[in-house]
């Protein structure tokens, strides 16, 4: 029986889906930073801090301390609202702020359902993008073809795919996240250079 990537994510271990979660937390900031450069709103600040705490986190664990709470409200003070703003980049950066708030959430009650839920809204993000670009015109059954066979959609699917086969793979071996696992992943996010919806990352 082949297990779709959610079922494949739930089979991880907790310390596992952490990381996964934060691999699709990272690789959509530069949605939430594209939005605020062009219309000066929020700040990314947050989001990123509250994902270098949680990086840390993932292969240090109660060796540092992290008020994921504290890091949630910060970033739920900056992000967007679709009232108020008036275009598209405004769904991205929502989504990437829930996508944060979610996995803070599941570290917060170190419930696994929350970190499955991040490739959820990554991959819910993308269609939504799609449908608000190429498919506004469209009707249902070709918005439908779209979502399934536009690249873009694909390329979310072969990444969530490609992560869970690394951290598979590493964790048959290692019962927790290594500090080079986590910098390992880091790298990866960085080399692939875009973002779910093709957003070049900002040069750091």
């Amino acid at each position: 029986m082949v297990l779709n990537t959610f079922e494949r994510i739930r089979a991880l271990p907790m310390a596992y889906q952490t990381v996964m979660a934060l691999y699709l937390c990272q690789r959509m900031v530069p949605n939430y930073e594209l939005f605020h450069h062009v219309t000066g709103f929020g700040d990314p600040k947050p989001l990123q801090g509250a994902l270098n705490a949680c990086w840390d986190w993932a292969w240090q664990g109660k060796a540092v301390k992290v008020n994921f709470a504290r890091w949630q409200e910060k970033v739920d003070d900056v992000t967007p609202s679709e009232h108020g703003h008036d275009m598209l980049g405004v769904y991205p950066a929502m989504d990437a702020c829930t996508a944060i708030s979610t996995l803070l959430q599941g570290l917060m009650d170190q419930n696994s359902a929350d970190l499955v839920s991040v490739a959820k809204v990554s991959q819910a993000s993308v269609a939504k993008f799609l449908e608000l670009t190429e498919g506004a015109e469209m009707d249902a059954q070709e918005r439908r073809k779209l979502l399934r066979e536009h690249e873009l959609a694909q390329y979310e699917i072969e990444v969530q795919q490609a992560i869970l086969n690394y951290l598979e793979t590493v964790a048959e071996h290692e019962a927790q996240p290594s500090q080079t696992l986590v910098r390992q992943v880091r790298d990866m996010i960085a080399d692939e250079g875009v973002s779910n919806i093709g957003v070049s990352m900002a040069e750091e």
